[in-house]
Order: structure tokens, then C-alpha cells, then sequence
């Protein structure tokens, strides 16, 4: 394998090896053109052969099932992704379709010699490269460049938790946590009488849910995510294990949107993080979320096919919600009410504002959010299933492997071990009011947040 590009975080899927012609790079997870290690690696093929190389977009609007906020987060990035390409003579196809189809077509069309794509843990991504795999006859890689650590060379099965997986990684992190190499000027250009994407035209083409807004406080972009992140290393890292669990202070990243599609490197992020102070708390605190617990959730999610359902949580959680599921609710809350923040705690409330106006929810809340949902829905499917569906409509990093697993801890004990029993959560964690009352000053946060017009009946 190159030495450009670790061989471990390749794995070659079918047994045809490269021939002449195209290389095609499937851009999937990870938009972006800088510190890309799939990219990087279809680029070595490319180069060695002396032929073109191609990357392709495939927007299954119907899959993908995305808000108007989010896709067009989404798709500004991915103009910015054709605009460097250019720069650098690397071709950029946008197609909509079905992956699987779509793929297939334009494989044979370009007569590509080999197809690279991303590595993503999801049950529709691990579908379609199944399909590939079975009939493509070109040869086919799958790269992992959205991990530090490939989530196949940290784990071959589901970890219990951090404690098990944090070893794995530390003992890891010296081979891959390495700096990348730079991305070349193309030597081959593609000759094809397709241009540019006509942008105008795959914004009219969208078929999206209108109601929820594009966010004006973060822009798109691999650009204006590396402007994000060093904000956020010049003033925020330092004082990051202090202020990064009260939701009144701004002390978060603000990096998830930029991680989840792929506009920004987790790696790059650890790179820049380590400069600032390696041995300071806060630098090992962010580097711990960042890392460990990221990856954390690709190999739930790799290795638990019931990741979004209730067959996910660990049996001792099955059995205990399962014990308590006919227990009496104080509370029972439809989707409706939920979703326009109508419950009784107005702490909750605010915390499900936060997220409809704003694209994100702060950490902490999110746990207490999932809790609540848990407690104030008649059994724990109907919990999950709720708990989901608000997170991947309004957030900016839905259908997310870390969206899935934080809602699967709050709810179903995920990575997490049994507690005292009680009513309803049985031997799942349990947070309170009173117990966020006592970390910081929630009558801040709920004025912050407080309801707007457009969430009243």
C-alpha cells in the first residue's frame, strides 16, 4: 500500500484491483477538499496511473430526508468543495439519485479504473457499499478519514464503554494523530463537456421541509470552519473544562456541524488543539469528547445494527425499562407538544427552543431533553423514537452516529452502568430540575430561551 496514507485506514472491499482509467472519489461523509485522507488516497492511485480524478456527490434527497436548514449547510459547503476542486484540476460531479444507482451509472460512464469512498458506520451507507461491492467491476476502497484512529483498526467489536475503547485509542493515537500531507495540483484533467453544477438548479430541485430555517450564526464551509476553530483554540480551549457544561456560558466549540458533514477534520481539530497546552485539563478534557468519545459512537454504531432502537441498549437496560414500562407518568406529552415546547418545566422548554431556533442544543441539556422525554412518553419506544426525530429535524448535525448514541445514554443506558431503581428510568440514569438548578443558573437559560411566536398553537 502508499506510504502517502496509512494502509490501515484502507480497506480494499472487493478482490478486483485498480485498472486504467478514472479514478473516482464517492465524497460522502467527509466535504471537504484539505486533510482528507480518502481524497488524499485516490489521488495516489490517480497519480500512479496517470489518469483523471473525479469526485462525486450523491444527494438522495429522499434517503437523506434533510430540513431546508440543513441542506443548505450542506450544499454552500459543497459549492466551496467544486470551487477548490477547480483550482486544483480535480473534476466534481453532483448528481441526485439514489447512491447505489447513481454511482453504478456514472462508474460506467467515465469508465472509472476504481472507486474510493468514505468510511460512515450508518445502516444505509453500509448498504450501499454492500451493493457496490457485490456490482462494481472496478476495484473498490473504503477509507476512514472522518476518525483519528480508522473505527476498524481501534475496535474489531462493540465497545462497552469509554473505559474499554479510551486504552485502545491512547495506545494508537502516536501512528495515526500524524500531520497530512498536501493535497497536489492534479497533473490529469478530465475532459468531459460537463462544466460546473448549476447550483441554481439543485437548489429548485430540493424537496425539503420548508418550516425549518437555515441559522445565521454559523456560516458553511471548510473555510469558515477553520476560522471556527481557531476562535475557539485562541478563547475558548483554555477555560473549556470549566464553562463547557453550563449551558449559560459560551463555552462549547461550536465545531459539531462542521464534524458531522465532514466540512471540517476531527484530526486537524486534535492537531491544532495539542499546540495550544497538551498537559492543561481543559486541552485533555475537549481532546477526551473530541476523540474518545466520538469515536466511541461510530463503534456503536458500526457494531450495534439496532443503534437507533430499543434492541440497542444493553440487556440489563431492556429489562429494566421493560419492568417499568406500565409504570404511572406524572406527565404524558404527545410529539406535537413536545415539539412546540409545551410541557410543564420550562427548563425543558427552553432547551427544545434552543434547538428549533438555533440548530444546536447545548450538551448538558440534551441529556436532561432525552431524560425528560423518557419520563413523559407512555414506554421507552415511543421515547427513542421521539427523542430522534426532533434531534435529526432541527439539528444542524442530525442523523448523526453521536446523535443516536447520546440519545440511546440518556435513554437506554448506552455506555453507561445501572443505577438505584426507581419509577419509570428503572436502573437508567436519572437527572432532575433541582439537580441542573444546583450546576448552574437556569432561570438564565430559560430567558434566554424563552417561547416564541412561531412555537405558540
Amino acid at each position: 500500500m502508499h506510504t502517502l496514507v496509512n494502509s490501515r485506514r484502507v480497506r480494499h472491499l472487493n478482490a478486483l484491483p485498480p485498472v486504467q482509467g478514472p479514478v473516482m472519489y464517492w465524497m460522502h461523509r467527509d466535504q471537504r477538499v484539505h486533510d482528507n485522507w480518502a481524497l488524499l488516497f485516490a489521488q495516489v492511485l490517480a497519480q500512479e496511473r496517470k489518469v483523471p480524478l473525479i469526485v462525486v456527490y450523491c444527494l438522495d434527497l429522499e434517503a437523506e430526508a434533510l430540513t431546508k436548514r440543513q441542506s443548505f449547510f450542506m450544499l454552500k459547503g459543497l459549492e466551496e468543495v467544486e470551487a477548490e476542486l477547480k483550482r486544483l484540476n480535480i473534476h466534481f460531479f453532483l448528481v441526485l439519485g439514489r447512491s447505489d444507482d447513481a454511482l453504478m451509472e456514472l462508474v460506467d460512464v467515465v469508465n472509472a479504473g476504481a472507486l474510493v469512498a468514505d468510511f460512515n458506520p450508518l445502516r444505509q451507507h453500509r448498504v450501499d457499499l454492500t451493493f457496490l461491492c457485490r456490482e462494481l467491476m472496478c476495484a473498490l476502497f473504503e477509507v476512514d478519514t472522518h476518525n483519528i484512529v480508522p473505527c476498524w483498526v481501534a475496535s474489531d467489536k462493540l465497545e462497552i464503554g469509554a473505559r474499554t475503547l479510551r486504552p485502545k485509542i491512547h495506545k494508537l493515537l502516536p501512528e495515526f494523530l500524524t500531520e497530512f500531507p498536501v493535497l497536489q495540483k492534479h497533473k490529469f484533467r478530465f475532459v468531459t463537456e460537463h462544466k460546473k453544477t448549476n447550483w441554481k438548479k439543485v437548489y429548485e430541485a430540493l424537496n425539503v421541509d420548508e418550516s425549518v430555517e437555515p441559522v445565521d450564526w454559523i456560516r458553511p464551509g471548510e473555510k469558515a470552519a477553520h476560522k471556527m476553530l481557531r476562535q475557539f483554540i485562541a478563547h475558548k480551549l483554555s477555560s473549556y473544562d470549566q464553562k463547557r457544561n453550563d449551558p449559560t456560558e459560551d463555552g462549547q466549540s461550536n465545531l459539531s456541524p462542521y464534524l458531522h458533514f465532514g466540512q471540517l477534520s476531527a484530526q486537524r481539530v486534535a492537531l491544532e488543539a495539542r499546540k495550544h497546552n497538551l498537559m492543561s485539563i481543559s486541552t485533555k478534557s475537549f481532546l477526551e469528547e473530541l476523540v474518545v468519545r466520538r469515536e466511541l459512537s461510530d463503534n456503536f454504531c458500526l457494531y450495534n445494527k439496532h443503534y437507533d432502537s430499543f434492541k440497542g441498549f444493553p440487556q440489563w437496560a431492556q429489562i429494566s425499562l421493560k419492568v417499568h414500562s406500565k409504570d404511572k407518568r406524572e406527565y404524558v406529552y404527545t410529539l406535537k407538544q413536545f415539539e412546540q415546547a409545551k410541557t410543564h418545566d420550562p427548563l425543558w422548554n427552553a432547551a427544545q427552543i434552543e434547538m428549533v431556533t438555533t440548530g444546536k442544543m447545548h450538551g448538558f441539556m440534551r441529556m436532561y431533553w432525552a431524560k425528560k422525554i423518557l419520563e413523559w412518553t407512555k414506554n421507552p419506544d415511543t421515547a427513542l423514537k421521539i427523542a430522534i426525530y426532533l434531534n435529526d429535524k432541527y439539528e444542524l448535525d442530525g442523523k448523526d452516529p453521536n446523535g443516536y448514541v447520546g440519545v440511546a445514554w440518556s435513554i437506554g443506558g448506552v455506555h453507561d452502568r445501572a443505577w438505584a431503581n426507581r419509577p419509570v428510568f428503572g436502573k437508567v440514569r436519572y437527572m432532575n430540575y433541582n439537580g441542573c438548578k444546583r450546576k448552574f443558573d437556569i432561570d438564565a437559560y430559560i430567558k434566554k430561551y424563552s417561547p416564541p411566536n412561531h412555537l405558540d398553537d
